[in-house]
């Protein structure tokens, strides 16, 4: 369950900095989905640590 956690939620904040991101161009896009992949990273773990551990 730890893993499904964790990679839904960096699936989720990558697709949400994508989406900040692309009005503006490519490269932003993918820095701010790259941002959001670690920040879904944190917010993984604190759930399981946090709500299911």
């Amino acid at each position: 369950m730890n893993k499904i956690i964790i990679m839904l939620s960096i699936t989720f904040f990558s697709w949400i900095g994508w989406w900040m991101g692309e009005n503006i161009g490519v490269m932003t896009a993918y820095l701010l989905s790259f941002i959001g992949s670690l920040f879904g990273v944190y917010v993984g773990v604190r759930i399981n640590r946090d709500y299911l551990g």
